[in-house]
């Protein structure tokens, strides 16, 4: 395929739908369901350029492997579970950190329920950029 008005509008549909699906990923991050569906959302803006503009520009617009993104997400999901080990509770219990805590204000909370999130948003986003890029490449 190759016009000019879907390649330009995908470029800026891309750009729209990752930044929407970082806010997808943070305003989630307190209930589930935060980084799965944005890890969908951003997926969906690289695949649309994919098919506007091609796999290969898709994979150069992205810069890394999608492979690697998506291990990157399992060992950052686990190091989320495995944080609590670290004050003795059980596996996948979040923790808590507030950054910048004072008597009167409690500060940035910070938890390990938003680093799973981030997690499983980078695992969904390289997965399904794996089984597009692939299949497109075999067509």
């Amino acid at each position: 395929m190759n016009s000019i008005l879907l390649r330009a509008g995908t470029r800026y549909l891309a750009a729209l739908l990752m930044l929407f699906s970082i806010y997808m990923l943070l305003r989630g991050h307190n209930e589930p369901g935060g980084g799965f569906i944005g890890g969908l959302i951003g997926a969906t803006g690289f695949v649309l350029y994919a098919i506007a503009a091609g796999t290969q520009d898709a994979r150069a617009a992205l810069r890394l492997q999608p492979q690697g993104i998506a291990m990157a997400g399992l060992g950052i999901a686990l190091a989320a579970g495995l944080a609590a080990a670290l004050f003795g509770d059980v596996f996948f219990t979040g923790q808590w950190l507030f950054l910048g805590a004072t008597e009167d204000d409690k500060g940035l909370p910070l938890s390990t329920v938003l680093v799973f999130d981030i997690g499983v948003y980078l695992v969904v986003f390289g997965s399904v950029l794996t089984l597009v890029f692939a299949i497109e490449e075999e067509v």
